[in-house]
């Protein structure tokens, strides 16, 4: 999708059909070869992966060792309900037994398939790097409040979408209550405001998106990558057994 299409695109007629956007389907190009077990690596001192975040050239977030011999890459979407699984069931996982050892890092990308993710998207990139997977999972886990907020005034989401760029998110993250769901957790109205007027910013933001989307050949979310091996499944059992046969413990 181009980027002025997705920029374009009626807000109103893409609300009935967030739930069913995602695919949970598993895409495959082949197992993850097996490894030996990967003894844990040490952080610098004074330091601990699960707090060490580099955004990364391809516009990802990146929690853990950023020279991890085990590099998990998802390629999620904000409104679809396979990521808020995984972010349920995997995340947690993840961030509090695996990106500790130093052994796997955890990477999240975007994907936008639809202008309601580019607000949110544009929110949980506002503030501090640090806080970008915190805010995403903050979405995740109450998906049922966002969707009601997103679905809930109709009638303003369409006349959002008549706006100018600069204009147009933060209009919408008004009227869904999305700036008040995330000055709830921390990033205050004006600063995601001023993040969804700049124009500029978030033409950049889906360009990217679409890009990677395009190299990578992504068809649905969640799609895993391991070490730039995309990866069998969806599911948390099945990219944990994948994780773990390549070395993770």
């Amino acid at each position: 999708m181009t980027v002025s299409r997705l920029l374009s695109l009626p807000l109103l007629a893409l609300a009935p059909l967030m739930l069913a956007a995602c695919d949970d389907a598993a895409t495959t190009d082949g197992a993850v070869a097996a490894g030996d077990p990967i003894p844990a690596i040490a952080a610098p001192a004074g330091t601990n992966w699960a707090d060490t975040v580099t955004v990364t050239p391809e516009g990802g977030y990146k929690i853990g060792n950023p020279d991890a011999p085990l590099k998990l890459v998802e390629y999620a979407s904000h409104t679809c309900g396979a990521c808020a699984n995984f972010a349920k069931t995997g995340k947690p996982v993840i961030k509090q037994k695996y990106v500790p050892t130093g052994v796997v890092s955890f990477e999240q990308r975007e994907v936008f398939l639809n202008p309601y993710d580019v607000v949110i998207a544009g929110l949980t990139q506002c503030g501090a790097k640090e806080q970008m997977q915190p805010l995403s999972d903050e979405v995740w886990q109450n998906l049922d409040q966002v969707f009601t907020g997103l679905q809930g005034n109709p009638a303003a989401v369409e006349a959002a979408g008549q706006l100018p760029i600069n204009q147009r998110f933060a209009v919408m993250a008004e009227v869904t209550g999305l700036l008040e769901f995330f000055a709830a957790r921390g990033l205050s109205a004006d600063q995601g405001r001023a993040c969804l007027s700049d124009a500029a910013r978030i033409e950049a933001l889906v360009k990217n998106t679409e890009t990677m989307s395009k190299q990578d050949r992504i068809t649905g979310t969640p799609t895993f990558f391991l070490n730039g091996q995309r990866m069998d499944g969806t599911a948390w059992e099945l990219i944990e057994a994948q994780l773990q046969r390549a070395g993770a413990r």
